[in-house]
C-alpha cells in the first residue's frame, strides 16, 4: 500500500508533537522513548528520583501508562520487584487506560489499583488511577470517596481536582446555565482552602471551561466560545481577573502540570477578548498546548490553538 500524501502525513506527525501530555518534562520522555523500547529500567530511576512529589509523580505515572506496552513491561519489572510499590502503580494506571477503552475489566483494574496502594500506602497515584476510573465508570459515591481518598494522602492533588471539578461540572446539565452551579462552589472551596502558592488557585477558571464544555454541548451554549457569553458576565470576568493577577505574582514555575492551568488561562483571555493578557500567556505557554480546553465543545484543538495564538500575538 503506497504511503500517505506528504502533507498529510506531516500534519499528523505536527499534531502529535503539539499535544504531548509529557509537557515540558525532558526526563518523562526519555524515560517514556526507553520504556517503549522495553527498557523499563529508565523508568524505575525515574519514579525514584520523583521520591513523594505527589503531583509530579502522579503525572509522571499517568503519562507512562498510555504507552501501549506499558502493562507488559510493568508486569517484567515485577517480576524483578514483586513488592515494588512503584511498578505496581505504573500497571494500575496503564489497567486503568484499558479500561477506559474497554480493553479491560473494571473489576480486574479495580483490584490491581487495590494492590498497589497496600504496597505505599502513603501514595495517592492508586487512587489517582481509580478516580480516573470511576470518573468514567463508577458510582457517585465511589467518585466522592475516592477523591477523599486522594485528598487524605495529597489535599492539594492538582490532578485529582481537576478530574472531580470536569465531573462535577456534566451534573444538571439539562436545567441550562445555573450561576449557582455546584461546580464553582467545589473550585473556589478548593482553591481557598489550598496554600496560597498551590496552582488550585486557578481551578475556578477550569470550572467555568468545563461547564461551557458541558453546557454547549447540550445546547445552551453556542459551538464558538468566542461566540458566548459564557466569560464576559460580571462574576466570570473577577474570576478571570483573580486567576490572572495570581499567576503573575506566582514564583513556582516548577509545578509539572502548570502548563494545563495555563492553556485554560490562555483560552479564558480569549475568549474574554483580555488580548494583551492572553499573550503573555501564550509566550509562557510556547509550543506546550493542551487539548483541553481547545477543543471544547468539539473542535480541532490545535487549529483552535494556533488560530487564538495568532492573533494575540499579532501575527495572523
Amino acid at each position: 500500500m503506497p504511503p500517505p500524501p506528504p502533507p498529510l502525513g506531516r500534519a499528523r506527525k505536527r499534531a502529535a508533537q503539539a499535544f504531548d501530555e509529557a509537557l515540558d518534562d525532558a526526563e518523562l520522555v526519555a524515560a517514556r522513548a526507553a520504556l517503549a523500547q522495553g527498557r523499563w529500567q529508565n523508568t524505575r530511576s525515574l519514579l525514584v528520583q520523583t521520591g513523594d512529589d505527589w503531583d509530579r509523580r502522579g503525572h509522571r505515572i499517568t503519562v507512562l501508562a498510555r504507552e501501549s506496552s506499558c502493562a507488559a513491561w510493568a508486569r517484567e519489572w515485577l517480576l524483578a520487584e514483586p513488592d515494588s510499590g512503584d511498578a505496581s502503580a505504573l500497571l494500575a494506571l496503564a489497567q486503568v487506560r484499558r479500561a477506559l477503552r474497554g480493553k479491560e475489566k473494571a473489576a480486574r483494574v479495580r483490584e490491581t489499583c487495590r494492590r498497589a496502594a497496600e504496597l505505599r500506602p502513603a501514595d495517592p497515584t492508586p487512587w489517582l488511577g481509580l478516580l480516573l476510573l470511576e470518573r468514567s465508570l463508577g458510582a457517585e459515591g465511589d467518585v466522592v470517596r475516592i477523591f477523599e481518598q486522594v485528598r487524605t494522602r495529597h489535599a492539594d492533588h492538582h490532578h485529582a481536582h481537576h478530574l472531580v471539578v470536569a465531573w462535577l461540572a456534566e451534573r444538571r446539565v439539562e436545567a441550562g446555565p445555573d450561576p449557582l452551579h455546584e461546580v464553582y462552589d467545589f473550585a473556589n472551596w478548593a482553591a481557598e482552602q489550598a496554600p496560597a502558592d498551590s496552582p488550585l488557585a486557578i481551578l475556578p477558571v477550569i470550572a467555568h471551561a468545563e461547564r461551557y464544555r458541558t453546557l454547549a454541548a447540550a445546547g445552551h451554549e453556542p459551538a464558538d466560545p468566542v461566540a458566548s457569553g459564557h466569560w464576559v458576565g460580571r462574576r466570570a470576568r473577577q474570576v478571570m481577573k483573580a486567576a490572572f493577577d495570581w499567576w503573575l505574582e506566582w514564583e513556582h514555575e516548577d509545578h509539572p502540570r502548570r502548563l494545563v492551568d495555563l492553556n485554560f488561562l490562555a483560552h479564558a483571555k480569549v475568549c474574554e477578548g483580555r488580548g494583551a493578557e492572553a499573550a503573555a500567556l501564550f509566550h509562557r505557554i510556547g509550543d506546550h498546548a493542551t487539548p483541553a480546553p481547545w477543543s471544547y465543545p468539539d473542535r480541532d484543538p490545535l487549529t483552535a490553538f494556533r488560530t487564538a495564538r495568532a492573533a494575540a500575538l499579532g501575527t495572523v
